[in-house]
């Protein structure tokens, strides 16, 4: 279905090696999003090229910004189709991720794929709202990692993601090209919610262009209060001085 050797090619250029297995089970999850893809809405993206850039690629920019150890654990917010975090998995499954969404349908997919991939021991999904699962006491301050690529700006994210994140762990945003206007509006929502941005890393994916990922460390305890619901983070947006 896709080109292995491209995909090989781009990951290397980005610093992820990828083994004969994790090729096979690209392909594998490639033929699936297009198949599934016919029957519930799960991308726009189906071309075999743009998907080794625009989903495969692109998802794993978030292993190589950061130095992701051995059997660490992370939570892919906003996993929709499954990214970053099904490519994660197929590319490090000695890691531990939840894949959370509100979208039960997308959610079916993603078990679907990761149980043909053989990474149900690696990976599984959770159906709830991101500012839900920031105030369940069994994942506030528990993972070694957050990821997202969802299109919530990174103020709105990282009151999702920030509460999620352990104190010494790492909060990854994946941005497109307008992360630089979206960290000057985010800068005092982070430092709120414990977070500090410590890099913002360039990565070049072909046709596709820049991609750019925030990294913030968890430095501290997120405040109880965060996060509030999604009706008040879109209407109050954390750390804007009221005129």
């Amino acid at each position: 279905m896709i080109d292995i050797n491209l995909l090989k090619s781009e990951a290397e250029k980005i610093g992820v090696e990828l083994n004969s297995t994790a090729l096979e089970n690209f392909d594998k999850l490639a033929e699936m999003l297009v198949d599934w893809n016919s029957r519930i809405n799960l991308t726009a993206i189906t071309e075999p090229t743009e998907i080794v850039y625009k989903h495969f690629a692109d998802s794993l920019t978030a292993l190589a910004a950061v130095d992701v150890p051995q059997g660490a654990s992370f939570i892919d917010v906003g996993t929709g189709g499954g990214f970053p975090g099904l490519p994660i998995l197929v590319a490090r499954p000695d890691l531990k991720g939840v894949l959370l969404d509100s979208t039960q349908k997308k959610l079916m997919y993603v078990d679907y794929c990761l149980n043909k991939l053989n990474l149900n021991d690696s990976g599984r999904t959770l159906h709830m709202r991101a500012e839900e699962a920031g105030i369940k006491v069994q994942l506030r301050n528990r993972f070694d990692f957050s990821f997202s690529r969802a299109v919530a700006n990174l103020r709105e994210l990282s009151e999702y993601c920030l509460p999620l994140t352990k104190v010494g762990g790492t909060f990854v945003a994946l941005k497109g090209t307008k992360a630089q206007e979206e960290i000057a509006e985010a800068k005092e929502a982070i430092k709120i919610l414990g977070g500090e941005i410590q890099e913002v890393k360039q990565f070049f994916l072909g046709d596709m262009g820049v991609r750019y990922l925030v990294i913030i460390k968890k430095v501290s305890p997120t405040p109880p209060k965060y996060p509030r619901a999604s009706a008040k983070i879109a209407k109050e947006p954390l750390g804007i001085v009221k005129k």
